[in-house]
Order: structure tokens, then C-alpha cells, then sequence
């Protein structure tokens, strides 16, 4: 994956989670979890790195914001 970016860690409450899992399903279910309780710019691709296992999917909160409806 690339590195993290600055902006997405810039000021308190912005997060950036990771989530591996061993595939896409589960990755978006818990993705889509999360976007349940905090505003999030979701993803919808994982990516897989060669000699690794699962999966990985990468997606960034902003807890100051409640989701949208």
C-alpha cells in the first residue's frame, strides 16, 4: 500500500484504518461497520500483496462527524 498521507492524519480525530481480512467481503462488511458510527471515505478496492496473506483495505475516519443518514 502506499504511504499514509499527511492530510489524512493532519488534526486531531482523523484517523487512517487498515483493515486486513482474508477477503473482500469480510474487508467491505467491516468497512461499511465503521461507516455505520463515523463519517468515513470508504474505499472499493483491496488490494493483495504478493507473499502476504488475506487481503488489505484501506479507508479514512473522521471522528468529528457524525455519518450521514
Amino acid at each position: 500500500m502506499k504511504p499514509i498521507n499527511d492530510e489524512h492524519v493532519a488534526e486531531p480525530g482523523l484517523a487512517v484504518v487498515e483493515i486486513a481480512a482474508a477477503d473482500d467481503e469480510t474487508a467491505f462488511a467491516i468497512q461499511e461497520l465503521l461507516a455505520t458510527r463515523w463519517a468515513i471515505a470508504s474505499t472499493h478496492r483491496t488490494t493483495h500483496e504478493p507473499g502476504e496473506p488475506g487481503i488489505r483495505l484501506r479507508c479514512h475516519l473522521d471522528l468529528r462527524q457524525q455519518p450521514e443518514a
